[in-house]
């Protein structure tokens, strides 16, 4: 396969996810910013998904249609869903000849659907929830399409390499902004309705439900969404998946630089397997995930370096 064409894959991959990961997260805050009884702050969301600076995010940060209007249409705003998926489509539209055509089609209805004003005036003036869910329904009708239609080959391993990096960057993301949070607000990691939220912006809620029955728990959840191999979300279980889908890449041709990405795969699958909460509180929640983030960059990197021609 072609370098360029593996890259536009790979690339594809990451912007639905990143669009489906930025959609929950908006759909579950604006749902906590209704229900609060204080002044709901967007922060830690323009934090994650945005380059601002200090003084625009206050600007904005208790406005919940003005952030869901700059997270969904902000030109300016590079991780905006209009933006992700135009560069989404026109990745797509460069390799046709290797997708389904059925999965195109999929892809340029969301385009589309992204695209009809109407959704702007609803983010304006009716329930943003509407819209939100509409887009999301429209990710999963993207996934199961793929899921059902794409050949098994270099070309799907690309994507779910894509995928499975960009879900495991959003996970330790959201955890580090929403838990890491004691040194300013202590008593937020011992609210119910916090936690509630958090889990349901990564898609855990009935799945800690079912694993936890003491209540919620920050330390529980972060053993579910950095440590549990069985949620779809969580960092160990995208780390071990980006490890499968790579090993399938393995030939006679590229010898030196698989045996380089394998390792840095490898190091960082060991590094979360063999972790504990324990000795992840005792290392600090924030510089372990940091830790774990500049590894996932590293392998995005070197798989750039070495597999798309990037420098």
């Amino acid at each position: 396969m072609l370098s360029r064409v593996a890259a536009n894959l790979y690339w594809l991959s990451r912007y639905i996810e990143r669009s489906d990961g930025i959609l929950r997260m908006l759909k579950i805050n604006y749902a906590s910013s209704q229900d609060s009884l204080q002044q709901f702050s967007w922060a830690p969301v323009i934090k994650i998904y945005s380059g601002l600076d200090e003084d625009t995010i206050r600007s904005m940060e208790f406005n919940s249609r003005e952030v869901l209007l700059f997270m969904f249409s902000g030109k300016e705003n590079p991780n905006s869903i209009s933006n992700i998926i135009t560069l989404a489509r026109e990745n797509a539209r460069s390799v046709q000849d290797h997708i389904p055509k059925d999965l195109w089609q999929c892809l340029n209805e969301y385009y589309h659907l992204v695209k009809d004003k109407r959704l702007i005036y609803s983010l304006r003036r009716d329930d943003p929830t509407s819209v939100l869910d509409e887009l999301i329904k429209q990710v999963m009708l993207y996934y199961g399409i793929a899921e059902v239609t794409m050949e098994r080959g270099e070309g799907r391993s690309f994507m779910n390499i894509g995928k499975y990096l960009e879900r495991s960057i959003q996970s330790a993301d959201i955890l580090d902004t929403k838990l890491d949070v004691t040194n300013n607000d202590p008593d937020l990691l011992s609210g119910t309705s916090y936690l509630k939220y958090l889990l349901l912006s990564l898609g855990a809620y009935d799945l800690y439900l079912k694993t936890y029955r003491q209540g919620f728990d920050a330390e529980n959840i972060l053993e579910l969404v950095v440590l549990n191999n069985d949620f779809p979300r969580s960092v160990l279980y995208s780390v071990n998946n980006i490890h499968r889908y790579f090993e399938r890449l393995k030939s006679n041709k590229n010898i030196i630089e698989f045996k380089e990405l394998s390792f840095l795969i490898g190091r960082l699958q060991s590094m979360i397997q063999y972790s504990t909460v324990d000795s992840i509180m005792q290392q600090g929640l924030h510089s372990y995930l940091a830790l774990i983030k500049k590894e996932l960059y590293r392998v995005g990197n070197t798989l750039n370096v070495h597999y798309f021609a990037y420098s």
